[in-house]
């Protein structure tokens, strides 16, 4: 136990220097900070996004859709820069009162639509298309429960875990024990589901999987937080098969490199407007920075 336990105050008052990764750009009020307009593309689809876990969730949809020959899916993806606060540009703010990524704006609809959080747009797309949203009440009622069991457990595993053990100022004992337990939970989860299944929902790759790999799959892949061992994510070994196998398909290896700003520069695409865009504007084409 710590030499001196904190102790609430009464009222809790804002300390916008709290330290810890993204300090400078969370605040407990909402609306914009600054005025901007949003661009604007030539295609159906407009969506604002960075490539995290939720930001890739729609990019895979986007690129699954295409691959299946939905022309109506072409989109333009323009980059939003979260750690400088472009979330809260009044542009923003408007398509999203919640100031989040990842935001689609749907133009092929008069008036437009917007469809905000992940979960939501992944669902609105499977609708508008017909695709990976089954249509009987007993498989689209289980791909919907996964859907919504990834929406309401992914906080756990990035808000909770990852932010205590891998952003947090200081690495505390509790919280990261206390979190890690549920995500060890939750990958037990997965794996007993994946131990009967092919994919999260049954037999068909859906937006269940869609929703859920970004998260998962990257922790049982090693690619977030640096965590695997911790974890021992290997002792999943049908999280593990699965993970692997989405990894593998075209669209998923398009979908997360679109709004990417870290890592390999060959697999980053930090804007998308056209699909010859991953051959020929990779931050490795733009900058002459291949693999050292």
């Amino acid at each position: 136990m710590p030499d001196s336990p904190y102790t609430p105050p009464k009222v809790w008052k804002w300390e916008a220097e709290s330290g810890g990764n993204f300090a400078k750009i969370n605040r407990p009020i909402a609306g914009p900070t600054h005025e901007k307009v949003l661009p604007q593309g030539k295609h159906p689809m407009q969506l604002y996004s960075l490539g995290t876990p939720n930001g890739v969730k729609v990019t895979i949809m986007l690129e699954e859709l295409l691959a299946l020959g939905f022309e109506g899916a072409e989109y333009d993806a323009h980059l939003i820069r979260i750690t400088e606060g472009e979330q809260f540009s009044s542009g923003f703010v408007e398509i999203n009162p919640n100031s989040k990524i990842p935001v689609l704006v749907d133009h092929s609809t008069s008036p437009p639509i917007r469809v905000f959080e992940s979960g939501s747009i992944l669902l609105y797309l499977g609708e508008k298309f017909g695709a990976f949203l089954p249509h009987t009440p007993e498989q689209r009622t289980e791909t919907l429960n996964w859907l919504f069991w990834q929406m309401g457990s992914g906080p756990y595993l990035g808000g909770g875990f990852g932010h205590f053990y891998a952003y947090a100022p200081e690495k505390l004992e509790y919280p990261i024990n206390r979190f890690t337990m549920e995500v060890k939970r939750q990958m037990d989860v997965l794996d007993r589901q994946l131990a009967k299944h092919s994919f999260i929902a049954g037999r068909e790759f859906t937006i269940a999987d869609i929703a859920i790999w970004p998260w998962y799959g990257a922790l049982v892949r090693n690619e977030a937080y640096d965590a695997g061992e911790f974890l021992q994510v290997e002792s999943y070994k049908n999280l593990v098969r699965w993970s692997d196998e989405i990894a593998q398909r075209p669209a998923v290896q398009r979908g997360r490199m679109v709004n990417r700003t870290w890592g390999d520069p060959s697999e980053q695409l930090h804007e998308r407007h056209e699909a010859g865009d991953f051959e020929e504007k990779t931050q490795d084409k733009i900058t002459g920075q291949g693999d050292e």
